[in-house]
């Protein structure tokens, strides 16, 4: 008997796509030995190339008139799929052959946290936790950026990781506070010797630079040094990751790195970072009330890293004595 083949249709973000990222290894558990196709947008496509049972990845670059899924179709359409999830709710799941169809609708949207909808809507009765599959090559390719920086400076010192862009409007908190926090970090004894990391894409530069500037010596420059895949791997250098809502905060989460999400006028109680180290700071965190991330001061984010580091690094470190 064959092995089970399966279409993956998975979200163009980053963010969705490491959210629904315990699908891969749900899919083995219900089909053994299964043949995965994953299809995704090109900026989070990486994230699949080592993951367990994935054979091929169709990126999806948007096209006019819905080119894109016409394309998607004739790549997939001649093949017999075991099954076809579908977390964007395409009509492409109903136009192919499949014994099976996992399609995401509206009505999954009942308050749930986004892991538990997709959890749900792949059958298990507890929450498939998202997962980073890093491979060498990003391993190898984070090193070649963080190594060098790290030469000839004195001592390793651990790494803070900082994402301090967010794509969506609203979401993303001014930068010169960036720069602001990591001079209030540099003057804490607890940060002495740290590094400090901002993390992002090649048009992340902007909002990254203050805190480059503020750290100076003690930064390492990881903005637009590599795919998203090459990024995961720099921060599962650092010790601890803190972010504005964004697909990097995902990420961090996901790695099991301690982590602090910036949230403004978006539901933090549905949309933080998943996982048992995991903490979100809100400039209003009173559930279904809203304010604008500019009202998210210094004082709030330093404090909330503050007891972040006391959380995972003062205890851990206390443990071990």
């Amino acid at each position: 008997m064959s092995e089970p083949r399966v279409l993956f249709v998975t979200s163009n973000r980053i963010g969705d796509c490491v959210i629904s990222s315990g699908m891969i290894r749900e899919i083995g558990r219900q089909l053994p030995g299964a043949r995965i196709t994953v299809a995704c947008g090109r900026p989070p496509a990486p994230f699949f190339r080592s993951a367990p049972g994935v054979e091929r990845v169709i990126i999806l670059d948007k096209k006019k008139l819905a080119g894109h899924w016409l394309d998607l179709w004739k790549q997939v359409v001649g093949t017999r799929w075991e099954m076809v999830i579908d977390i964007r709710g395409s009509a492409l799941s109903y136009l192919i052959p499949a014994r099976r169809r996992v399609v995401y609708n509206r009505s999954w949207e009942t308050g749930l946290r986004k892991v538990e909808m997709v959890s749900r809507l792949m059958g298990s009765e507890t929450p498939l936790d998202p997962e980073i599959f890093l491979d060498d090559q990003a391993r190898a390719e984070a090193a070649a950026v963080i190594d060098p920086q790290l030469a000839g400076r004195a001592g390793p010192g651990p790494i803070l990781a900082l994402a301090p862009i967010a794509h969506q409007p609203g979401k993303s908190w001014p930068a010169d506070r960036w720069g602001q926090l990591v001079e209030r970090l540099m003057a804490e004894p607890r940060f002495a010797g740290w590094r400090f990391m901002p993390v992002g894409g090649p048009g992340d530069r902007p909002p990254a630079t203050p805190a480059l500037e503020t750290a100076g010596d003690r930064a390492i420059d990881f903005v637009g040094k590599g795919d998203i895949l090459a990024s995961a791997a720099a921060i599962d250098r650092a010790a601890l990751f803190v972010g504005n809502d964004s697909g990097l905060m995902h990420v961090a989460a996901a790695l099991g790195r301690p982590t602090l999400g910036l949230f403004g006028p978006t539901e933090w109680w549905l949309y933080g970072p998943w996982g048992p180290k995991t903490r979100t700071v809100a400039s209003n965190e009173t559930r279904g009330q809203f304010a604008p991330i500019e009202a998210l001061t210094v004082d709030h984010v330093f404090e909330a890293v503050l007891a972040l580091h006391d959380a995972f690094i003062r205890a851990g470190a206390a443990g071990k004595s």
